[in-house]
Order: structure tokens, then C-alpha cells, then sequence
């Protein structure tokens, strides 16, 4: 079945293409992972899945998600959640760290007078928050956490509504060796066979194990979409980057150094 589907996706900003002619599809309980230079469109790209950018209106253009190319929007944060860097008003508020993963059972930023909140919203919460190490803080508010213990919490929060699409924009930014392996082994509790998971990265080890799909772009473009073990080699990553790149592995687990 499909998780979703793009056709020839371009977006150009200031006269200039970020995206140009991209087409990309996955079929649900993928994982993948996109990887290349800074600027070469891969956040862009998450965020025309996500339809948080739309692209230019030409003839040729298609989306589709879960089967269906209308979606009211709030219906589709259900179903496909997002963790991004751009998501900075997580990062800095002031709520609760429970409160923030309840929320997204709403798409809201904490709660407000309006909101009916259940508890099972909250016991959701804590189960989500349990999952990722973090329900013994769950009371801390977001702007007094570490960056490794806020993005456990927006993982928890995107997974509070079990949605059948995730999207994990550079997860791992700003997180030393040891958190970056934490969080890796948390996202893969994440993998079911139902649910497609689409990642960014510039950290090869943070790539799951049983990731076996790798799409490779640059500038604007994907150049290539292929199996893990014919993607992730020193020669291809070294003609991405256009410099020396070597590529080692060990135990499903990939890193790289130039």
C-alpha cells in the first residue's frame, strides 16, 4: 500500500530552484533514509511530503498520501507526524514536557482554555514519555531540558497518534556520539511494519539497522535511490560530496569520515 507519493516536485525561492523535478514514492513500512551536501534540498523535499511547502502549480506535479491527494490538514497530522529543527517553538516554550506531548494529540502548542482534555490524553502521554526515557521529567518545562532530552520528547509527542508516516528531520542535530546512539535505538522502537519511516541525516550512524533504502541528493536534485549496501560506499559518497569520503561499518551500523 502506498505511504505516499510525489511527481515532479519543484520549488524555487528568490529565482532560484531548491527542489527541481523531484519524484519520489514509498510504499507503507519503508524506511529510508535521504542523505547529502547542506543544500542540496533534503529539508525541503521532507517538507513537501509533510505539505508544509507546497510547490509550484505546474501541469506535471502530483501528491498523494496514504492513497488520497486531498487531505484537511489537521486530519493528516494524525496520520504523518514531523520532527525538524524548525520546530523551535518546542524547543523554547515554557509548557510541561507532558503537556507538549499530549498537545499532539491536538497539533496544538500546549493547551489552552478550549481544549477538552481527557485522561487519557495524559495517560497516553506517559506511556509515549516512558518509551523514550523521559516520563521521570515529564514536568520539566521544554526550555530547561537538554537538546538530546527535547527531541526525545518531539519524538514522543509525533508518536503519541500513532501515526502511520514519520518524518525525522536531522533528529540527531546538535547530540554528542552516545545520545545520537540512544536516540537511534529509540527511533527503531518506532519501526513496525505498518509504519513508513523517512529520515534526513548528515550522521550515517544514526541510520537504523534495518534501514535498507537510500536516496541521495544534490542540489536540488536526487541523483540516486537505492539499496543500502550499493548506496553507502566510499566511492559514491565521495562523488556526492566531491571530496574523499570513506565509509566504514560495523554491525548494520554506518559512519564516514573524510
Amino acid at each position: 500500500m502506498e505511504a505516499f507519493t510525489i511527481e515532479h516536485a519543484s520549488v524555487r525561492r528568490d529565482g532560484k530552484y531548491i527542489l527541481e523535478d523531484v519524484s519520489i514514492h514509498a510504499e507503507k513500512g519503508e524506511q529510508i533514509a535521504i542523505i547529502g551536501p547542506n543544500g542540496a534540498g533534503k529539508s525541503t523535499l521532507i517538507d513537501v511530503i509533510a505539505r508544509r511547502t507546497y510547490p509550484l502549480a505546474l501541469d506535471e506535479y502530483r501528491s498523494s498520501v496514504l492513497g488520497e491527494e486531498r487531505w484537511m490538514i489537521q486530519d493528516l497530522k494524525m496520520r504523518m507526524s514531523l520532527v525538524s529543527p524548525s520546530q523551535d517553538a518546542f524547543f523554547t516554550s515554557a509548557y510541561p514536557a507532558r503537556e507538549i506531548v499530549a498537545s499532539g494529540l491536538y497539533s496544538s502548542l500546549g493547551f489552552d482554555f478550549h481544549h477538552a482534555v481527557k485522561d487519557s490524553d495524559w495517560e497516553k502521554a506517559d506511556a509515549e514519555l516512558e518509551k523514550t526515557g523521559m516520563l521521570s521529567k515529564k514536568d520539566r518545562t521544554m526550555n530547561t531540558l537538554s537538546t538530546g532530552e527535547k527531541r526525545r520528547v518531539l519524538l514522543s509527542r509525533a508518536a503519541i497518534t500513532s501515526p502511520e508516516i514519520l518524518l525525522l528531520d536531522e533528529a540527531s542535530s546538535g547530540l554528542d556520539f552516545p545520545s545520537r546512539a540512544d536516540l537511534r535505538n529509540t527511533i527503531a522502537g518506532y519501526a513496525t511494519t505498518d509504519r513508513t519511516i523517512v529520515m534526513v541525516t548528515h550522521e550515517l550512524s544514526e541510520i537504523l539497522p534495518t534501514t535498507d533504502r537510500i536516496v541521495l541528493m544534490k542540489k536540488g536534485r536526487i541523483v540516486a535511490d537505492g539499496a543500502k549496501t550499493e548506496l553507502l560506499r566510499s566511492d559514491v559518497l565521495s562523488d556526492l560530496f566531491e571530496r574523499k569520503v570513506t565509509v566504514a561499518e560495523k554491525d548494520g551500523i554506518y559512519t564516514a569520515f573524510c
